[in-house]
């Protein structure tokens, strides 16, 4: 696990964090981590936390999220079955993966989502304060979860901090302006082949919840992964911490679920 604490840091280039997420409690981070702080890590992940990483300066990183083998394939490996350059490849689950990037050049967040649709990935991951599965710690996911209760581990495949990748990007490539949608509809006319928070904006944070999650829960999702998604994409919680996150997570799911449940 030292390794692949020193390995995290090179290449994050000495500038990064890792953050506890408890479902129940909110999420909370440590600057500066070091190999000192693997047992508390480790005991957090076995009471059923997740642990995970994000660059402190996003805007030359990019995280490529929900990768099939199919897409690793084809869009983050050479013809000869290498890497190309400046990625890590962490396997969250098994035959998923999540690819980091590290760029030559600054994107802006709009870049970010035009390269992501190009790969394919979740388009959730393009904000600058999106965090990824630390490699080494279990996926704690209840749907990943074994029938004799073992949770999978998250392995650190690929990584170099040698080489960053060059990104052309085509700025005629902009997507047009979509028109207003109501806070049921994604922006981009439900196109997307993945929900993400930021879809639902509505400039109001609770109001946003709210939105994604009638949209999580038309599509099946659990309220662990509800909360899970909206715990890790959320980034301000200038009025909820503790249990008062805990509290409203819950009432702004069940409100959600009782109007689905309600709704002919």
């Amino acid at each position: 696990m030292n390794g692949i604490v020193e390995k995290l840091e090179r290449y994050f280039q000495s500038n990064w964090r890792i953050a506890i997420l408890d479902l129940k409690k909110g999420r909370w981070t440590i600057e500066n981590p070091s190999c000192a702080i693997i047992p508390y890590l480790k005991a957090e992940n076995a009471h059923g936390r997740h642990i995970l990483i994000q660059p402190k300066e996003a805007s030359c990183f990019l995280l490529a999220d929900d990768i099939s083998p199919h897409l690793l394939r084809a869009h983050h490996m050479l013809p000869n079955g290498s890497f190309k350059p400046g990625r890590m490849v962490i396997e969250t689950s098994p035959e998923n993966f999540q690819v980091w990037i590290h760029s030559t050049a600054p994107l802006d967040l709009e870049q970010k989502r035009i390269i992501l649709q190009t790969l394919n990935s979740d388009p959730g991951a393009a904000p600058n304060n999106r965090f990824g599965r630390c490699p080494g710690f279990r996926n704690r996911k209840e749907k990943h979860q074994s029938a004799n209760g073992l949770f999978p581990l998250a392995k650190l495949i690929w990584v170099d901090w040698l080489r960053q990748a060059s990104i052309p990007i085509d700025s005629t490539a902009r997507r047009a302006p979509q028109p207003p949608l109501s806070p049921s509809t994604p922006r981009g006319g439900g196109v997307c082949r993945h929900l993400c928070r930021n879809h639902y904006d509505t400039g109001n944070e609770s109001q946003t919840d709210f939105a994604y999650a009638l949209a999580l829960i038309r599509k099946g999702y659990s309220d662990e992964e509800i909360r899970l998604r909206i715990l890790t994409e959320r980034t301000r919680w200038d009025h909820h911490h503790g249990s008062k996150q805990a509290h409203y997570l819950n009432r702004t799911i069940q409100r959600a679920r009782n109007i689905i449940e309600n709704t002919p």
